[in-house]
């Protein structure tokens, strides 16, 4: 006290240009134009792939997170390159990590991250992003290789999340914990109680017999199964995880592979009725808006794909929740969560970002023009709150609380993704959809803001190089004039959804409503139309718009041709 009495303003003067060193270690800095190149892009994935666990599959060694956006990039570096070892790291990883105790095969979804380098004993809460990335991730990698085994994965994340993260309203919640009350005793707590088993609790539930092929299926022993357990919290307990495949368990019992399956649905239905007697693990109830984006998106994305209608009706009531508790329109901005009460703290940018891209791709989905419009508006009032009109790239925070010395700009895809580079995306994605160039070129900024890192260590920002790709690629607007009712429209829909096509948007003109209250935002709403009455696909790139077809084997030679002519794809 008395040092600052007597020489405040030498101190103050010190806190300034510790502040002001600090900003300058912090900020970014344009002009890096070697960062929207092929180079980035190979380098990127030399890095990623140089840290690729050629027996385990994933990215480094213990623990090993999912970090769904390392595979994103490498699935869409595939598509675009043609390189299968692209293709491959992803898809032996997402088996692996299905078929380790890092995914509950009793009940569904994803744990956080593995302790060991074999995806095994998870630490065994579970996150809403999560959940949310790997379905999107499953079904890119079910988009690409039509194997069924992805999409059962999609649908295992999607029914758990709306069984036990799904709220009264429609809401997605947060969290479940990875500790739990001991059965019999409420006071003692410990790590994944309500997931683990004994062999003689397998057995009281399902008979010595189908115990012994559940066990053997799912690598349960009379001893226990965890070898990395330097707690000894596992003891005699089993992680369970497929150990042996469905063949392999139809060969060791000498029975048909159907008789096995139906043994296992049971066994997993027995299983979770009596998991579900034990003390739950603890709920984190709020939603928070960021990541009912991504779960939305999720959920959107599934529709498309799979054609569950539930999923539709699960994205479309979190919207209506996040827009009827989280969104203020009388400011016109976001909140970040509520749980129970009102909503308080207003949005950070990720909040904005993942709803955007939450938003267009239930607008894809359900081609309602309130999402479509909505996503404008936030677009619009994310630019004004967070861009950095200087640098480029958008700040996490608004600058509005006086406590917040330091605004950062987040450009690191971790478990979450960069609201940066989602916001890159979502940018691109609306300046195709309007033809307005304001967008492509905030996209731009964005990435050029970000270069020296991004061409450095862009193995750091996947989702970011993710991005480039698109920027450097000839992405394709598909506009499909019909009523998304009738078949003939749902047919050229199916031909679109069915391929993995990263670099794309998907617009409707249904000749009503919908069509007259975007025309005002997509100039191509306005002469699109049906011929001769049936629904009609507009397939445009930078180039030009194709000729119109009705035809869906057509509109799948469009789709499968390179943009440029080059070889097919799919």
């Amino acid at each position: 006290a008395e040092v600052w009495s007597q020489d405040r303003g030498r101190i103050v003067a010190a806190a300034d240009s510790a502040l002001a060193r600090l900003r300058a270690a912090a900020g970014v800095r344009g002009g890096g134009g070697a960062a929207l190149s092929r180079t980035v892009l190979d380098r990127a994935y030399s890095q990623v792939a140089s840290s690729y666990d050629e027996r385990y599959g994933g990215f480094g060694g213990a623990p090993k997170f999912p970090r769904p956006a390392t595979p994103d990039f490498l699935l869409r570096h595939h598509a675009a390159s043609g390189r299968p070892e692209a293709l491959e790291m992803v898809l032996h990883t997402l088996r692996a990590m299905a078929a380790g105790g890092i995914h509950d095969p009793i009940g569904g979804g994803f744990h956080r991250y593995a302790v060991d380098e074999r995806w095994h004993v998870p630490h065994f809460e579970k996150m809403l992003y999560d959940q949310a990335q790997l379905a999107c991730t499953y079904l890119d990698a079910y988009q690409i290789t039509h194997d069924a085994p992805y999409a059962e994965v999609v649908r295992d994340i999607l029914d758990y999340v709306r069984r036990d993260l799904t709220g009264a309203e429609g809401q997605f919640l947060s969290a479940e914990d990875a500790d739990s009350a001991l059965p019999g005793q409420p006071e003692a707590h410990a790590e994944g109680a309500f997931y683990v088993w004994t062999w003689r609790e397998l057995a009281e539930c399902l008979g010595d017999g189908a115990a012994e092929v559940v066990g053997f299926r799912f690598g349960a022993a009379p001893g226990g199964n965890v070898r990395e357990d330097p707690q000894g919290e596992f003891q005699g307990r089993n992680v369970l995880f497929v150990a042996h495949s469905l063949d392999e368990t139809a060969a060791r019992f000498n029975r048909p592979v159907e008789d096995i399956r139906g043994l296992l649905a049971a066994a997993r239905d027995a299983l979770r009725a009596q998991r579900g007697k034990r003390p739950r693990p603890h709920l984190d109830d709020k939603a928070i808006t960021a990541w009912n984006g991504l779960m939305i998106s999720a959920y959107a994305r599934a529709f498309q794909v799979l054609g569950d209608e539930a999923y539709l009706s699960a994205a479309r009531a979190a919207a209506g929740a996040v827009r009827e508790r989280l969104y203020d329109e009388q400011r016109g901005v976001l909140r970040r969560c509520y749980r129970g009460s009102e909503a308080a703290i207003d949005g950070y940018l990720d909040d904005y970002a993942f709803l955007i891209r939450g938003l267009l791709d239930l607008y894809e989905a359900s081609f309602d023009a309130a999402c479509l419009t909505w996503a404008i508006g936030l677009q619009s009032r994310q630019d004004e709150l967070f861009r950095d009109p200087a640098d480029g790239g958008y700040f996490s925070t608004t600058g509005a609380d006086p406590s917040v010395l330091l605004r950062m700009k987040n450009a690191y895809d971790g478990a979450e993704p960069s609201p940066n580079s989602i916001a890159v995306m979502n940018l691109l994605r609306l300046g195709l959809m309007t033809d307005d160039p304001r967008y492509r070129d905030r996209a731009e900024q964005t990435l050029s803001a970000f270069a020296e890192t991004l061409s450095r260590a862009p193995h750091a920002m996947p989702q970011m190089a993710a991005a480039v790709e698109w920027l450097l690629s000839r992405p394709r607007r598909v506009l499909i004039a019909g009523d998304p009712d009738q078949d003939d429209t749902r047919r050229l829909l199916r031909v679109v959804h069915e391929r993995f096509l990263p670099n794309k948007v998907v617009l409707l003109a249904d000749g009503g409503e919908h069509q007259a209250a975007l025309s005002g935002h997509i100039p191509a709403m306005a002469s699109a139309e049906r011929l001769d009455g049936h629904a009609t696909a507009y397939v445009c790139d930078d180039r030009g718009c194709s000729l119109p077809t009705t035809a869906p084997d057509r509109l799948a030679a469009l789709l499968e041709t390179v943009p440029g002519g080059d070889e097919a794809m799919r």
